[in-house]
């Protein structure tokens, strides 16, 4: 009887090498049901796993809370407003070793605080108090070279930007700025900090409403309004603020100043037309500066 051929080892080796891929693929799927669902839950998982990892859990969360505390009108806007500056983060390393890099490094530190601070009207007193919060810590964040804290330089500088921004004039906000900057190397608390972002805030609304005010005196036609109706309507302002609490916060003045009902001003312009005398013009300008004048005297200065 002729003996079997034995095949070689090589041609084991390989036959099992053959089967094995088919071994493995029938070890994973055992079932066809549940490879679908194991995979599902890892993919839902891992997608889970990546938002948190580069921060869009926390970051809508974060947005999700901002929207609850200032509640405004339009909740979509502000969402979008919102994410539209996310973009103004500051870099972590950026330049902190160059004046250039630091220039700019500050720049938009400066710009995301000022961000914070409008996020919430400063009436709405508990998400301005937190938005004050969070600009002081982007302002207080240390460099290489620098220690954390905030510098009288950057919270004078930020004032400025309000103001600026605010498209008050630069002769009526000046006087303010004078009375509660800092010097440039003095340490500002958060207290100083709260206190000042807070003032020119309410400045800014109450020169806005003295030119609302003004534009009811004014003649359309000149521009300008009759000096002694203007003096009375200021005057009859002056008292409705030395009225209020000479320690009240600067957001009690627009209280005071809203208590000027159409009454009383009409009984301050009745007065001052009584001797229909010729009277010189007073201009928009010189009504907002005196306007503001009586606001800034109840400011107490800093320091």
């Amino acid at each position: 009887m002729a003996a079997l051929p034995v095949p070689l080892p090589s041609a084991k080796m390989a036959a099992v090498d053959k089967r094995r891929p088919a071994a493995v693929q029938a070890a994973s799927f055992p079932d066809s049901g549940r490879p679908s669902v194991s995979r599902a839950t890892a993919t839902a998982e891992s997608e889970e796993d990546f938002l948190r990892q580069v921060g869009v859990t926390e970051m809508l969360r974060t947005a999700l809370l901002k929207v609850l505390e200032a509640r405004p009108e339009e909740p979509i806007a502000f969402l979008a407003h919102y994410f539209e500056n996310m973009g103004l983060r500051s870099p972590t390393n950026g330049g902190a070793g160059d004046p250039p890099g630091q220039l700019l490094l500050q720049q938009q530190r400066l710009g995301r605080a000022l961000w914070h601070l409008r996020l919430a009207h400063h009436s709405q007193r508990t998400a301005f108090n937190n938005n004050v919060g969070v600009a002081y810590e982007c302002l207080s964040a240390s460099g290489r070279r620098k220690k954390p804290g905030l510098d009288g330089r950057t919270y004078s500088e930020l004032l400025r930007r309000i103001c600026r921004d605010g498209e008050a004039p630069e002769e009526v906000v000046a006087p303010l700025l004078r009375k509660i900057q800092c010097r440039d190397h003095e340490a500002v608390p958060l207290g100083v900090f709260r206190s000042g972002m807070l003032t020119c805030f309410v400045l800014l609304e109450f020169v806005a409403r003295a030119s609302a005010l003004f534009q009811l005196l004014e003649d359309p036609t000149l521009a300008v309004a009759d000096r002694r109706v203007g003096q009375a309507v200021l005057d009859t302002l002056e008292g409705a603020l030395q009225a209020g609490d000479s320690a009240a916060a600067p957001a009690r003045y627009l209280e005071a100043g809203s208590r000027l009902g159409p009454d009383s001003l009409a009984l301050a312009m009745d007065r001052a037309m009584v001797a229909r005398r010729p009277s010189n013009p007073m201009t928009r300008e010189e009504f907002l500066e005196k306007a503001a004048t009586l606001f800034i005297a109840k400011v107490k200065p800093v320091g």
